[in-house]
């Protein structure tokens, strides 16, 4: 279990980093950018630091550059989504995403859950959809037409991208896991620096150096994550790490920015809670 909690404190780290620069009103282009700048170069130096046990193949250079394309495209529609439908329900929508990575472990890799983790399942939906209520009596905007693809991107996206790190632990031999995360963060760069430079922003010292700290956490959580998949069911990481990131981010944001849970929000904390619990029993 102990990289299942290492894997939601990283991607904790991950969303309260992407709230701060947010705060700051920095470029979230050039902070992706150094993001993936930092990641690849942390991934590479793992790599050049155990090279008896990391091994390069073909199919770990083509997964890890595809699933980079498909986690830049991800945040691109993510961002598009906030714009045509507020940020509650594009995160309501990237939240929603934990199920296609556990539908997906059931079908093709036969993991089935215990009983009383169908319960956390269940806890889980109610947990996302208690803070999809709790963000939207902030003063959110409405939804419109225009937005549903966009919400039903961000789902398919994230989870698909979620999945893939599943499908590669059970298809590859884990001494290709470094070099798949090299290539990863590598395509992702390619792709967000050339939409960097095009942008032509004025560089940014802020967004590049809170940047370069995503880049550690965002690494690690991947990493962590690969290991617990490795260790545990997909159905039990994945809602598992999805409600504990949720939990530590509002917590965080509650002591860091003041930022005050309304009734929704309490309920959303003690169904999440609840969630955990029975997730963990295994």
């Amino acid at each position: 279990m102990i990289f299942l909690f290492l894997t939601v404190l990283s991607s904790s780290a991950i969303a309260l980093i992407l709230k701060y620069n947010a705060s700051r009103q920095s470029s979230t282009l050039q902070m992706l950018a150094a993001n993936y700048l930092t990641a690849s170069g942390l991934a590479l130096v793992r790599i050049l630091l155990d090279t008896e046990s990391q091994s390069f193949s073909l199919y770990a250079l083509f997964f890890g550059a595809a699933v980079g394309i498909l986690f830049a495209a991800g945040f691109f529609v993510f961002a598009q989504a906030v714009l045509r439908a507020g940020t509650a329900m594009a995160t309501t929508a990237s939240r929603l995403s934990v199920m296609i990575p556990i539908l997906l472990s059931v079908l093709f890799f036969a993991e089935m859950p215990h009983r009383l983790q169908y319960a956390g399942f269940a806890l889980t939906l109610l947990t996302i959809f208690f803070f999809y209520l709790s963000l939207r009596s902030m003063g959110t905007g409405g939804l419109h037409s225009s937005a549903y693809f966009s919400l039903s991107a961000v789902t398919l996206l994230m989870g698909l991208g979620d999945f893939a790190m599943k499908l590669f632990k059970e298809s590859s031999p884990a001494a290709t896991e470094g070099w798949m995360l090299f290539f990863i963060f590598s395509s992702a760069l390619l792709i967000i620096s050339t939409a960097t430079l095009r942008s032509r922003e004025a560089i940014d010292p802020k967004a590049v150096l809170n940047g370069f700290m995503l880049g550690v956490p965002n690494m690690f959580s991947s990493y962590f994550l690969l290991a617990a998949l490795a260790r545990l069911p997909a159905v039990l990481v994945y809602p598992f790490v999805n409600i504990g990131i949720i939990l530590i981010t509002s917590l965080a944001a509650w002591l860091i920015w003041g930022e005050g849970l309304n009734r929704w929000g309490r309920i959303a904390l003690i169904s999440g809670m609840s969630a955990l619990i029975f997730l963990g029993i295994h």
